[in-house]
């Protein structure tokens, strides 16, 4: 099984899929530490402000990595906001039926009533070198998430009350 997780910056991606990696036995891929590989490494002239070239750049090695695995009948959580909304056009149903997808996403009444929170927890797995997230940013990716969301017919978990980490898949 492959379990792509998505979200904008702080909705716990990397938390979900540590926990993840822990109760199945996965190992998982960040695409963040695959960005920051290619461009510390020169294998790219992107930069970490290149976000919707990063998306195609990043994807299209992702994708066929998730493939590699299928095809090897190997198990792989893949986290990260690099994965496209459109992401099932790129896989035909025998590859389709081993993937699993979701994307985390705040509410606006979550983020207005937890922005401090949000904000503390955003090192409990990363230690993050710059934890800004400012909130009209915040607030503006998770609106615009869920529109993806439901505009691609794609799988989302809604964080609106109380944060629950402890997804099943």
């Amino acid at each position: 099984m492959i379990i792509l997780i998505t979200g904008s910056s702080h909705t716990g991606k990397t938390l979900l899929a540590q926990r993840l990696l822990e109760k199945y036995k996965y190992p998982y891929l960040s695409i963040d530490h695959l960005k920051m590989g290619l461009i510390r490494s020169n294998q790219t002239s992107l930069t970490v402000y290149d976000d919707e070239l990063l998306t195609e750049y990043l994807w299209a090695i992702v994708k066929e990595i998730i493939k590699t695995n299928i095809e090897n009948n190997q198990n792989l959580i893949v986290e990260g906001c690099y994965i496209p909304f459109d992401y099932k056009n790129y896989f035909n149903d025998e590859y389709f039926q081993h993937i699993k997808y979701t994307c985390l996403i705040f509410s606006s009444n979550y983020i207005n009533n937890h922005y401090d929170d949000i904000l503390k927890y955003g090192n409990v797995i990363e230690n993050r070198l710059n934890n800004e997230c400012p909130k009209n940013i915040l607030l503006e990716e998770n609106r615009s998430n869920l529109l993806e969301c439901k505009r691609n017919n794609c799988k989302y978990i809604l964080i609106d009350d109380i944060y629950n980490i402890n997804f099943d898949f």
